[in-house]
């Protein structure tokens, strides 16, 4: 099933703490530099611990769309999000197209939200047509319970945010 409307995978964001070094703050700008070269596919496809997204992402046919012009925020999930699924129930989803769409889906905000910005949302709409909440305690930005664990990824169609747990959708 191929939808003709632009897909942006949401990620939010959290703002750089006070204790954060040089040092860090010079390789992440480093790693932001090179993957502003990349649309959000690629720049996912080109990060070990995004495979199992990207095989999720192939799965539903989301490619062609998360490679058009967006901008896309994107909350991704790492390889150790999806192994809190239990095995059988990620297997089922990957074969289920029209579910993973909607879980994927689910982690896709329209526009370019950088963490500078999360501090003034309290939700977010999301292009599976539900919102996610957004909190943000003691210093951590929390999407529907998922922590931010990485914020601005730049990306030539938008931005991607690393976050710990898969976003199931309401039901």
């Amino acid at each position: 099933m191929r939808c003709s409307c632009k897909f942006w995978i949401a990620a939010i964001v959290v703002v750089f703490g006070a204790g954060t070094s040089l040092v860090a703050l010079a390789a992440d700008h480093r790693e932001k530099t090179e993957t502003a070269k990349h649309d959000v596919v690629d720049t996912a496809a080109s990060v070990e611990d995004f495979s199992t997204l990207v095989t999720a992402v192939k799965a539903a046919d989301l490619v062609g769309a998360l490679k058009e012009e967006g901008p896309f925020t994107v909350f991704a999930p790492t390889n150790e999000a999806f192994a809190k699924i239990p095995q059988a129930q990620l297997e089922a989803l990957l074969k289920d197209k029209a579910a993973l769409t909607q879980v994927l889906t689910y982690h896709v905000v329209p526009g370019k939200v950088m963490a500078a910005d999360v501090v003034k949302l309290s939700q977010a709409d999301t292009l599976q047509g539900e919102p996610v909440k957004i909190v943000v305690q003691d210093g951590k930005v929390m999407i529907n319970g998922a922590e931010v664990i990485k914020t601005d990824v730049e990306c030539t169609n938008g931005v991607i945010h690393v976050i710990d747990t898969v976003l199931m959708p309401p039901q």
